[in-house]
């Protein structure tokens, strides 16, 4: 799994699919371009808190990335967690529960 980090992907994963959760966003955009491998991308806005708060939300969404992607994660599709103030004062355990509904109804 690798880690998005041009502008031009998350512009581009942009038109894909989106799950709005109380701690993030999630963005899925199936790439067809052959590659079954998953990507996934993360993002939080200065509106959302200062450097500490930014780097705790992508410290919690890695740490759910790392566990629930392999398994739940869409083959061939970038995945883009947009952070919520939430997800900085939530339950680590309701991020891991928003993230496996939100990845489920992706695949639907």
């Amino acid at each position: 799994m690798s880690v998005l980090k041009r502008r031009a992907d998350f512009l581009a994963a942009n038109r894909g699919k989106r799950v709005p959760m109380p701690g993030f966003i999630l963005l899925v955009y199936a790439r067809n371009d052959g590659n079954s491998a998953m990507r996934v991308g993360y993002t939080v806005t200065k509106k959302t808190g200062n450097a500490v708060v930014r780097n705790r939300i992508k410290r919690r969404f890695r740490a759910l990335v790392r566990s629930l992607l392999p398994k739940g994660g869409i083959a061939g599709a970038d995945h883009i967690l947009i952070g919520r103030r939430a997800a900085y004062n939530g339950n680590y355990d309701d991020l891991m529960r928003q993230l496996s509904k939100a990845l489920a109804r992706m695949r639907r």
